[in-house]
């Protein structure tokens, strides 16, 4: 059976090219490792092209293509849909060619795809990004009804989405299409569908994004998008426990930590360099701890202690030696991190880890005393030395 090729669309062109992330430290395909010929063929003359000219060259090769690789232009699908597209079959290559932001239920339709595609298959999709949609807008109107336009478009298309009370009127106007989604959110959604990101470009107005099956979808923890988020981390005895904190990133974000921890690297003080995962509420909040605020229910419910290491994520914990993943399981996690207590704050992961061993040796010596000590320490040094989150 030949693989369908539904119906292409095609997409009005851009004037310009998309220059939000003109130097971004992004992910590129090494066309060398990727074992199938055909595979390759398809990828090479796709990574290429602009959106409409991967759509005239699927059109013109479509007759090539065997029946491993499938084509899709649908908006939506249930697994009935792929099941019958499928006939059985089982994929080395898929193409979504409709833009992520009009498809209906994306983290499904990605998921399904997953489920489709063999072990170390290869997923290629594209979107507009919200950066773009902007530059859209603003080009569209002139200055000041611009900003009003685009002010109308960032709530409703935005906001209006994540928030509890008018998420479902959103899609139930809109059936869940023509949403906008920042690029942290595309490489999120396509990763926690299961894919590692190898490739992603921007061209001619529009986001183009590889990736390759490495595991199931992840399923069981819904991603953070609305303004409060839970986030899962490593508490005491290596047990997982929820912390509260109001979102200071882009949603989808935790999907993404070792993508962008490979590609950006750490920074002075252990944080991720360049973390444009960050949103602009982010900025404003991160430096005087005021996203931290809901952990004070955590701290109420005994989760964490007033003193302690940093909750940190998994693959954050993955990074520390195995005598300081021990170490830190000892003990519960706190809302005040111990390297704050430092005169000099420390700029590596070492020098984080060797801070934090000193802290928790002297606190199963002397528990009290050394919280106490502690606390004073760091209220001193945020107030007289000005010390900072970021």
């Amino acid at each position: 059976m030949k693989t369908p090729l539904f119906s292409l669309r095609y997409e009005p062109s851009v004037a310009k090219d998309y220059t939000e992330h003109g130097s971004i430290n992004g992910a590129r395909i090494d066309l060398a490792t990727v074992a199938d010929d055909e595979v390759r063929y398809v990828l090479e003359a796709l990574g290429k092209s602009t959106l409409n000219e991967g759509l005239i060259w699927l059109s013109k090769h479509s007759s090539e293509l065997s029946d491993n690789i499938l084509v899709t232009n649908l908006d939506t699908c249930t697994e009935d849909d792929l099941t019958r597209i499928a006939a059985g079959r089982r994929f080395k290559l898929i193409v979504i060619t409709r833009p992520m932001h009009t498809i209906k239920d994306l983290d499904e339709f990605l998921a399904l795809s997953n489920n489709l595609l063999n072990d170390g298959g290869y997923l290629y999709c594209n979107s507009m990004t919200s950066i773009l949609k902007k530059q859209l807008i603003l080009k569209k109107w002139p200055w000041g009804i611009g900003y009003l336009a685009f002010l109308s478009h960032y709530m409703w298309h935005r906001v209006v989405p994540k928030l509890n009370l008018t998420r479902n009127l959103y899609y139930i106007l809109t059936g869940g299409k023509n949403r906008t989604f920042n690029r942290v959110e595309i490489l999120g959604r396509v990763s926690k569908a299961g894919f590692r990101v190898i490739d992603e470009q921007f061209r001619s107005g529009h986001y183009f994004v590889a990736g390759q099956k490495e595991r199931k979808p992840i399923t069981g923890f819904e991603p953070s998008i609305s303004p409060m988020v839970r986030l899962r981390r490593v508490g005491k005895d290596g047990k997982d426990i929820t912390i509260y904190k109001f979102r200071t990133m882009y949603s989808y974000s935790e999907y993404i930590q070792p993508y962008v921890y490979e590609q950006q690297q750490l920074k002075d003080g252990g944080k991720v360099r360049d973390d444009y995962r960050i949103n602009f509420w982010g900025r404003l909040l991160r430096p005087i701890w005021l996203d931290e605020l809901p952990m004070l229910y955590n701290l109420l419910r005994g989760d964490i202690k007033l003193v302690g290491v940093r909750p940190l994520s998994h693959h954050y914990f993955s990074l520390y030696t195995p005598e300081m993943r021990e170490l830190r399981t000892k003990i519960k996690p706190g809302l005040m991190p111990p390297f704050y207590y430092e005169k000099r704050i420390p700029k590596t992961l070492d020098e984080i880890q060797a801070s934090e061993r000193r802290y928790i040796k002297a606190y199963l010596r002397k528990p009290f005393a050394t919280d106490w000590r502690y606390f004073w320490g760091i209220i001193f040094n945020i107030v007289f030395r000005r010390r900072r989150s970021s």
